[in-house]
């Protein structure tokens, strides 16, 4: 027989998960009142729109043009020169036209296979760009380590964050006194979250935080959704796209789309961007028309990706599971190539920007 004390117990607990219950369900109808209130920022990354080759200042009519909140100034080549007179009028314009402007650059990891010295030493061009985004009004300055092949340099992966972690270190003061945040990108199959994670917390969360890329997650074997639980406390900037990854025989192969086209379940993960990371823009970069082989049942792919954690691993699997083959971007035979791509990566983000909009709640302009 029950004594009445365990009787009592379980009523207690009864009666406590079923407040705990409701409460969730009030906590989360509150988080969605909130961000139909105050939407996610849109914007995008001029590298979506790379093959057209505007300057800044016709980016910034774009932008208005597509009434979005944000864009992201990815390279520094993006200017005509860098000039404190020449950043000042742009700054001047962007506020003319109501658009924020976030800053940054490429890689500054100076042991990275690909670093180029083209901005000086690493140390020499990541100044640059805090300047630059100090310039533009930008509280952050998006950067990357590398790419997936520094996976196979010497020390792998360890190694080169270690160096980047050393170049963050030797610019910290700068950085604070410019009042700007340094924010590494995952970038190209480089870090998987936790590595990035690990990297911002061992230089330094007060100065350094992160760009958070969905697309880019899916390069290294992560659901982008469990990429965001991770980075979420640290994200100040972002490099959005959805993805279509699917099963083949020798593994999974990725290509990346314009948003929704995908099946990373887009709508849940920018839910819960609003809920994690309800100040950071959404900023589209839309690199679509491609598919990428990750054959990880050969023996020969493991090499470098020793580091790939399993729970990482199962949620890109079951992703791969639910996928299907879509076909690569091809000109017509009787179109210019140049002049296609130009005409499909215009059309790829203007139809995310579209969808965004309409399906995801997303910006805070209104559209007629």
């Amino acid at each position: 027989m029950k004594s009445a004390s365990s009787s009592l117990n379980r009523r207690q607990f009864l009666s406590s998960a079923a407040c705990a219950s409701v409460g969730a369900v009030v906590a989360s109808t509150t988080v969605a009142a909130e961000a139909k209130r105050h939407p996610l920022k849109l914007g995008f990354d001029n590298f979506s729109i790379r093959a057209l080759g505007w300057k800044a200042p016709k980016l910034l009519e774009y932008a208005a043009a597509q009434h979005v909140d944000t864009i992201l100034f990815s390279d520094l080549d993006v200017y005509e020169n860098h000039s404190d007179a020449y950043l000042k009028d742009l700054k001047a314009k962007a506020d003319d036209l109501g658009i924020e402007v976030q800053a940054g650059t490429g890689g500054i990891c100076p042991s990275s296979t690909r670093f180029s010295d083209k901005w000086g030493t690493a140390e020499e061009h990541l100044k640059l760009t805090i300047r630059v985004a100090n310039r533009l009004g930008s509280k952050a300055a998006r950067c990357y380590q590398g790419f997936g092949a520094d996976r196979r340099s010497p020390g792998g992966l360890p190694a080169r964050m270690k160096d980047t972690v050393k170049v963050c270190k030797a610019v910290e003061s700068f950085a604070k006194d410019h009042g700007v945040t340094i924010a590494i990108e995952n970038h190209a199959g480089d870090m998987q979250a936790w590595q990035l994670k690990q990297l911002i917390e061992e230089a330094g969360p007060d100065y350094v935080g992160a760009t958070i890329d969905s697309g880019n997650a899916t390069w290294t074997l992560e659901d982008p959704l469990l990429n965001l639980e991770i980075l979420a406390p640290y994200v100040v900037s972002s490099g959005i796209r959805d993805s279509m990854i699917w099963e083949y025989e020798d593994g999974a192969k990725v290509q990346w789309t314009a948003m929704g086209a995908g099946n990373t379940n887009v709508k849940r993960y920018l839910e819960r961007f609003a809920e994690l990371c309800p100040d950071a823009p959404v900023q589209l970069e839309i690199i679509s028309g491609f598919a990428k082989e990750f054959p990880y049942l050969t023996k020969t792919f493991w090499q470098g990706y020793e580091d790939i954690r399993g729970p990482e691993f199962a949620s890109f699997l079951a992703l791969a599971k639910t996928g299907k083959p879509i076909p690569p971007f091809k000109p017509g035979p009787n179109e210019d190539k140049a002049e296609a791509t130009k005409a499909y990566q215009k059309a790829e983000l203007e139809e995310s920007l579209r969808y965004c909009r309409k399906e995801l709640g997303l910006g805070r302009k209104s559209v007629s």
